[in-house]
C-alpha cells in the first residue's frame, strides 16, 4: 500500500516585461493518496484579466497542458486526458487548480504561466 506524499507544488515565480504580470505561486504543498489539494497562483497587481494555464511536468518529461482558469474558472477545454478530477477557479488575483481523490499518477511538479484573452504564453 502506498502511503507516501504524492503531490508537489514547484515554487515558481515568472517575470516578463514592463507589459506582463508577475507570477508566483507559494510554497510546496503536499497531499496523500484520497485526499483533496488545492495549487494557487498569484497575478501581480492590475492583471486581474489575464488567465493563468496551468502545466503538469513529470520527472525527465515537458510541461503538459493541464487547463486554463480566469477569474471565473475554467477558460476553454481542459488539456488531453486531464480527468475530471481537476478543476479550476478564479477569485481576483489568484488562480487555483484543484485535484480532488489524489492518485499516485497525479505526483508532479506544476507550474503557471499566463495569458490575456484569447491568446497564452507560458513563461
Amino acid at each position: 500500500m502506498y502511503s507516501g506524499s504524492v503531490f508537489y507544488n514547484d515554487v515558481s515565480m515568472f517575470t516578463g516585461s514592463l507589459s506582463q504580470p508577475v507570477l508566483t505561486q507559494p510554497p510546496s504543498a503536499s497531499a496523500s493518496l484520497g485526499q483533496t489539494a488545492k495549487l494557487t497562483c498569484i497575478l501581480s497587481s492590475g492583471y486581474n484579466s489575464y488567465v493563468v494555464n496551468w502545466f503538469q511536468q513529470s520527472p525527465g518529461k515537458s510541461p503538459r497542458f493541464v487547463m486554463r482558469v480566469g477569474s471565473s474558472g475554467i477558460v476553454g477545454s481542459k488539456g488531453d486526458g486531464i480527468p475530471d478530477r481537476f478543476s479550476g477557479s478564479g477569485s481576483g488575483l489568484d488562480r487555483y487548480l484543484t485535484i480532488q481523490n489524489i492518485q499516485e499518477e497525479d505526483e508532479n511538479v506544476y507550474h503557471c504561466g499566463a495569458g490575456h484573452g484569447s491568446g497564452s504564453s507560458f513563461m
